[in-house]
């Protein structure tokens, strides 16, 4: 028996009418979302910078580190994704590490690394410069830090993630299983290898929710209330708490 996907697109978002109560407190500029595969990392982080009217920033390997529509992005490993991942580089430094004829020395993995590191933060510090957006992916949590933004992880358990990854894909759940283990390992080496952190670490975020467990379109609503209630709240009172 599999688990029932919690998926649901999310409706269109229509001006509220007239008269219609909104909710108070300062406008929120700066959400990042770290999301496992199947999670709806890809569903909700566009929905957000929709709702919110601020610029989309992708995954690190999707955009060239430039804002985009808010529109569909990937659950799985795209195949530049893949190519410029540190598991990929770290594999390619092996091979040109071994010998197989004239001995070469191989490229600095660790000039590769800053140039991969550089590349993802270059979109993150332009959406700054532009006075903020919703950030998918990028480590964003980890370079921004806590002081700066509200930071969400969506995660779930690997079984239930895999169901809603195969709706939100439009796949069969045996290939949502092949790419979760695809995802989830190189999108995690990114982290790790880049900042030394775990992606999974719940200090990283002010907001941790297991996204399988409920419509997508809840997980919005939840990340939007409470960012609100975070921005309204003053951070010299955040820090001391």
């Amino acid at each position: 028996m599999t688990a029932e996907s919690s998926f649901r697109p999310p409706e269109p978002t229509l001006p509220p009418p007239e008269g219609a109560w909104v909710p108070p407190g300062p406008g929120v500029r700066l959400i990042t979302v770290s999301a496992s595969y199947g999670a709806g990392g890809s569903v909700v982080a566009p929905d957000l910078a929709r709702r919110l009217g601020l610029p989309f920033l992708q995954r690190v390997t999707t955009s060239e580190g430039h804002t985009a529509e808010p529109g569909p992005c990937d659950e799985q490993l795209s195949e530049e994704e893949a190519r410029t991942t540190p598991v990929h580089r770290l594999l390619a430094h092996f091979t040109q590490a071994m010998p197989a004829g004239p001995t070469q020395s191989p490229p600095s993995t660790h000039h590769q690394d800053d140039q991969l590191r550089c590349h993802g933060e270059a979109g993150i510090n332009r959406l700054l410069a532009e006075g903020g957006g919703v950030i998918l992916g990028r480590a964003a949590a980890v370079v921004l830090g806590k002081h700066r933004g509200y930071h969400v992880r969506l995660d779930g358990p690997v079984e239930r993630r895999i169901v809603q990854g195969a709706a939100v894909e439009g796949i069969t759940e045996e290939r949502a299983r092949a790419r979760i283990r695809a995802a989830d390992k190189a999108r995690t080496a990114y982290v790790r290898r880049l900042y030394r952190t775990d992606p999974a670490d719940p200090s990283l975020y002010h907001l941790v929710i297991d996204s399988t467990a409920m419509p997508l379109d809840t997980v919005v609503e939840l990340i939007l209330v409470a960012a609100r209630a975070h921005s309204a709240v003053p951070q010299d009172a955040t820090s001391r708490s």
